[in-house]
This record gives C-alpha cells, sequence and structure tokens, in this order.
C-alpha cells in the first residue's frame, strides 16, 4: 500500500491506534531535505515489499511541529518504527537499501504472531483459548476471551483474565460487563438513583455505579450527569 501522509490531527489514529494491529514505520521528513528525498522512496519499496504487513507512514516535520516535538526530532531524515502503540526501533540519516530492508524486515510479524492473529479472528472459545496458551498476556487475546466468557454468563472467570493485564479503556469495559453480569439490571437510571445514596460509604455501591457507567459510554446524554452527582456526593 502507499505511503499514508500524516499529520498532527491524524497522528493518533493513523498510527497509535494503527500499530496496536500492523507495525507502523514513521518517515518524518522535510521539503528542504536532501537525503529525505533519496531514503523515501527506500521506504516505500521496503514496505511495499510486505504486502501490507508493515505500514508506512510519513510526516513533513515543518508543517506538523507537534509531531516532530512528540519525537524530539533533532535532525532528518528520522524514522521510527510503532507496535502495539509504542516506539520499538528507529534511525536517524539516510541508509543504504539494504539496510533498509532489514529494518523493515524485522517489523514482521512472526510465524507465532500470525497464527494468533488468525486464532483471534475466528473468535471461537476454543480458538482464543489456543491463542491465549501462546501468548498469555495479550491484550487483544485476553480482552475478545474475556468478553465471549461475559456473554456465557463466566464472569468470574472473565475477571480473572483480565486481572492478567494493566487496565485499558476496552479492559474497563469489559470488567464493568462482567461485574453488572452478576448483578444484572434493565433500568440503569433507577439503579443508579437508588446507589447514590450508598457511593461514599459502601466500596461495592461506588463501584457498581462506576460500572454501569462505563457500560453506558460517554455519548450516552446522562452519563455526565450521574458524574457530575457521584462528585457530589463524594467529595
Amino acid at each position: 500500500m502507499p505511503a499514508i501522509d500524516v499529520t498532527d490531527v491524524t497522528f493518533e489514529s493513523e498510527v497509535i491506534d494503527r500499530s496496536k494491529h500492523t507495525p507502523v514505520i514513521v518517515d518524518l521528513w522535510a521539503e528542504w531535505c536532501g537525503p529525505c528525498r533519496t531514503l523515501g522512496p527506500i521506504l516505500e519499496r521496503a514496505t511495499d515489499a510486505t504486502g501490507g504487513r508493515v505500514v508506512l507512514v510519513k510526516v513533513n516535520v515543518d508543517e506538523n511541529p507537534a509531531i516532530a516535538q512528540a519525537f524530539q526530532v533533532q535532525s532528518i531524515p528520522a524514522v521510527y518504527a510503532l507496535s502495539g502503540g509504542q516506539v520499538v526501533d528507529g534511525f536517524v540519516g539516510a541508509f543504504p537499501e539494504h539496510v533498509v530492508e532489514q529494518f523493515v524486515a524485522s517489523l514482521l510479524p512472526s510465524e507465532e504472531d500470525q497464527l494468533v492473529a488468525q486464532l483471534v479472528a475466528a473468535g471461537d472459545e476454543a480458538s482464543l483459548r489456543r491463542a491465549l496458551e501462546l501468548e498469555p498476556a495479550n491484550e487483544d487475546v485476553i480482552v475478545a476471551l474475556a468478553s465471549l466468557l461475559v456473554e456465557q454468563g463466566q464472569a468470574d472467570e472473565a475477571l480473572q483474565l483480565l486481572a492478567r493485564i494493566p487496565e485499558t479503556e476496552q479492559t474497563r469495559k469489559v470488567a464493568a460487563a462482567a461485574r453488572l453480569s452478576l448483578k444484572p439490571a434493565d433500568d440503569y437510571d433507577e439503579q443508579l438513583t437508588a446507589l447514590l445514596d450508598r457511593v461514599k460509604g459502601d466500596d461495592e455501591a461506588r463501584q457498581q455505579f462506576v460500572d454501569i457507567l462505563e457500560l453506558m459510554g460517554p455519548d450516552d446524554p446522562r452519563t455526565a450527569q450521574y458524574r457530575r452527582q457521584l462528585t457530589s456526593r463524594l467529595f
């Protein structure tokens, strides 16, 4: 696939979020940079050869100073590789094609990585448990399996799985669904109103209140209102 031009506005979605599923190479360049014009086509050929398994994005540092500042760029061309939302490798300057090819090849998923991705895509319990055996700390695997277990009424095991990994927005939502499935309720408004009187001195009530808001999500107009009410009761 061709290189993607990224801006300060699109960096989060095109680089950080994308890198959680596919390795992303960020090429920081500028129009006035001669070595950049030499390196750019080499990076494009090397990434094209991966058939989409590694993605190349280009950032004009003159037009996107926030990205340049985030990478603490001192000189260009500067190239960084991201995987899982984190920088995992990089180099500064123009290198020969064979060196760039090695750099790109080092980012390709292993056979085990590809197998895990296939198992997660299958999505059934047996496949997800097999993926978990291969990568016990893989967040995507754990979240997918925990979500499936919640649907099957196995909330306790889902919570045990989620406890293996750091809390994220994704894990909080699944954990909230797991906890609430143990105490189902049809009317969130009625339940939240009842819980408000208990949240200050009752940790379980407070957690249940927060879990319901997590499931309702930020787009529900009631969420902000109930969060304000919770804050006023607690403080």
